[in-house]
């Protein structure tokens, strides 16, 4: 009898990711070094699987319970991902005020070199929120379907352009032509002026559009930092899309973090 419990029990730590593994490691950014967090399911030997790449927005960091319950749910489910800190956010080295969103999506491709180089990864999707998503979305397109299988932009700041172009970030008004050497917004957070300049030129959905592969759009309609029109806006660019809105949810999908985890890990397991 003590041997068919002992069975139950190992059993059941399979089915729960008892022997899956989290790795806390650095990888070497284009400011410097980022803090990032690989969590990966239990692989036989040689056994290969998907991982997914997990991308903060602006000011945000990689253990954000939106982004960790995507990792868990895919991990529940046989697929590794990797969430780490941009330049100048979380633990990750490099000065806030030095961001822009293309050195953004330069650390991002050196996380795609390095997870592509791990000898238990086969393929390799993309998830983004908020400035994260516009990242996706450019990091996708600029490398094609050949290397990225999938992306699922969360709420995707694209309106990060336009607020760039009309001088307003986040209620903060500067001079959109000659911006300041910084811009003090809320918190100790200063935004560079060569973030405003870059962000005035992106080439956002012209860029974004390239991508052929399978897209998934997951928005609030109660968003009041990037209204959802923004992710009907990417919907329309891509001809192989979903669009799905969560009613009620905000920008940070606040008490909705496990179903838009859900919505992701579902499609990203596809």
């Amino acid at each position: 009898m003590r041997k068919i419990f002992a069975v139950i029990i190992a059993l059941c730590l399979c089915v729960t990711g008892a022997y899956a593994t989290t790795e806390s490691l650095t990888i070497d950014g284009s400011q410097g070094k980022l803090s990032a967090v690989i969590q990966k399911p239990e692989l036989n030997a040689g056994e290969k699987c998907r991982i997914v790449m997990i991308l903060h927005g602006f000011t945000g960091n990689k253990n954000e319970k939106l982004l960790t319950a995507i990792a868990d749910a895919l991990e529940s489910h046989g697929v590794a991902s990797i969430r780490f800190d941009f330049n100048g956010h979380g633990q990750s080295e490099g000065s806030f005020t030095d961001m822009t969103v293309l050195n953004e999506i330069e650390d991002a491709k050196k996380v795609y070199d390095y997870v592509k180089g791990l000898e238990y990864v086969d393929s390799v999707s993309v998830a983004g929120h908020s400035q994260g998503g516009v990242v996706t979305g450019m990091l996708a397109g600029e490398l094609g379907a050949e290397k990225i299988h999938s992306i699922v932009l969360l709420a995707p700041a694209a309106v990060l352009r336009d607020d760039a172009i009309r001088g307003s970030v986040f209620g903060v008004t500067f001079d959109a032509e000659n911006p300041p050497e910084s811009v003090q917004l809320f918190g100790n957070y200063s935004m560079g002026r060569e973030y405003v300049l870059t962000a005035q030129t992106l080439q956002i959905y012209p860029t974004s559009e390239k991508f052929t592969g399978a897209v998934c759009l997951i928005h609030g309609t109660a968003d009041r930092i990037v209204p959802y029109t923004y992710s009907e806006n990417y919907h329309r660019l891509y001809k192989n899309s979903e669009l799905n809105l969560i009613q009620g949810a905000d920008h940070g999908f606040t008490g909705f973090e496990g179903i838009a985890a859900k919505m992701a890990a579902d499609f990203l397991m596809k």
